[in-house]
């Protein structure tokens, strides 16, 4: 099998998607697929008030998502090998956590609409890791709209994630714990990782090395 050509790394907030797709894409030479959250303009209102601004800040992740997506299907997939910080399906997780039953509604009308036009991952790989761990990620990183984050939000979604992957079963699935992984700064935790990767699989595998450090 060797290398899939499409790559999606997911897990919850603060887990290290963003990270681990950058080390990916250096390390097979890829196409880097980041999806910038910055770039809503509900989300820093969205992280104050939550059930206020749930359904714009959603309706606008799905969208940009579907557009980026798009773009992407245009290329040619085979020729280089592509890494995505996201997969599209994960944009149901956050709409089921932070919408109401109305909202959640109109929201998966319009998701019906688009998700069939979508690109197909050959590896997901999902990153886990628990609420504290994920909190603690998150202060390092400063994000000054991250702030008003806390364990109980983070809690709801490692839960949330937890059961839709425990379903999953669409595209071959690697499940990482990185609570003691870093792959941005132990190589070798990376590269017991690519190595991992390039191994032919199918269906769901679990993956927790010991650490390097």
């Amino acid at each position: 099998m060797g290398t899939p050509r499409y790559i999606a790394v997911e897990g919850p907030i603060g887990v290290g998607k963003t990270s681990l797709a950058r080390s990916l894409a250096a390390e097979f030479s890829a196409r880097c697929v980041l999806e910038n959250a910055n770039e809503n303009p509900f989300l820093r209102r969205f992280y104050q008030d939550r059930r206020k601004y749930g359904f714009q800040t959603q309706i606008f992740f799905l969208l940009s998502r579907y557009h980026q997506q798009q773009e992407l299907q245009q290329l040619d997939l085979f020729s280089q090998v592509t890494i995505s910080d996201y997969l599209f399906a994960k944009d149901r997780i956050f709409a089921s956590v932070n919408l109401d039953e109305t909202e959640m509604a109109l929201y998966e009308r319009v998701y019906r609409l688009l998700t069939g036009r979508i690109p197909t991952p050959d590896l997901v790989i999902y990153l886990q890791a628990n609420a504290q761990v994920l909190l603690s990620r998150i202060w390092q990183r400063d994000q000054e709209y991250e702030r008003s984050i806390d364990a109980e939000y983070l809690q709801t979604l490692v839960e949330a994630y937890h059961n839709y992957f425990f379903h999953y079963s669409e595209n071959p699935l690697l499940i990482i714990d990185t609570s003691e992984i870093d792959f941005v700064h132990r190589e070798q935790d990376l590269a017991i990782l690519v190595k991992e990767i390039q191994r032919p699989r199918s269906g769901t595998w679990y993956y927790v090395p010991q650490s390097s450090q």
